[in-house]
């Protein structure tokens, strides 16, 4: 969680001490020697979350279940959502990132960034255990972009890992493509213990990232990965034009 700058502190204390003088300096109702009002804070200033969707909103652009082959079902454990209202933003210094992470379903965390909102949720086979993994988070500003950014920095970082599970090596390949978004990074985790290799592919749209996860098919997972986030990116601009 970021912490007020101490320099924000001296700041205020100040500001009460010149405030008294403009008070003898100026009129009621006005600013400085001008004399004209006021000017009343930016939209933006008074909301930096203004336009930015909830996890409520942002639950309906996930892909239903319908957009998932037969035998895959949702886990239970991995649907989430912020609900209605918005967090306060982090980020934390990462000098060598968790590569680890890139493993779990909720592996856009790697970048040690997060959002105001966010949802997610996990399907899985029942048949061959599979996965398909979710998420779209939303970010103010121009943080989206940067945590794009952060992805490629951890793709130079990561470029192996030990699987907790088979303490083998995984293997980690990263490449930046267009995609159906304003931009696009794409990992690839190869490992000679899996049956299959996992796609991890990050797409930006605007202030939102939708991130997502596939063991799915024989090909790594890829073509089931690009399917998804192109369907949530759909489905996301739609929800913000209803917004």
């Amino acid at each position: 969680m970021r912490h007020p700058s101490p320099y924000r502190a001296a700041g205020t204390l100040l500001a009460a001490a010149v405030l008294p003088l403009a008070l003898a300096a100026c009129s009621s109702g006005t600013s400085g020697t001008s004399g004209r009002p006021s000017a009343a804070p930016t939209k933006a200033a008074e909301d930096p979350d203004a336009g930015l969707l909830t996890g409520a909103r942002l639950k309906k652009a996930l892909a239903p279940a319908s957009f998932f082959a037969a035998g895959f079902s949702v886990d239970p454990d991995g649907v989430r959502d912020s609900g209605a209202t918005y967090t306060a933003p982090s980020a934390s210094a990462v000098p060598k990132p968790d590569c680890s992470l890139l493993g779990g379903t909720s592996w856009i965390s790697v970048t040690g960034v997060s959002g105001v909102s966010f949802a997610q949720n996990d399907y899985v086979s029942r048949t061959t255990s599979e996965d398909i993994a979710q998420e779209i988070d939303t970010f103010r500003g121009t943080t989206s972009a940067e945590v794009l950014k952060d992805l490629e920095r951890t793709a130079a970082a990561c470029t192996t890992f030990t699987d907790a599970q088979t303490h083998s090596r995984v293997k980690v390949t990263g490449s930046a493509a267009p995609g159906p978004g304003d931009a696009a990074y794409t990992l690839t985790l190869t490992d000679s213990a899996w049956q299959n290799g996992t796609t991890l592919i990050a797409v930006r749209a605007g202030t939102d990232v939708v991130s997502v996860l596939s063991t799915d098919g024989h090909d790594n997972g890829a073509a089931t990965a690009a399917k998804l986030a192109a369907r949530i990116v759909t489905s996301l601009r739609a929800e913000h034009q209803r917004a």
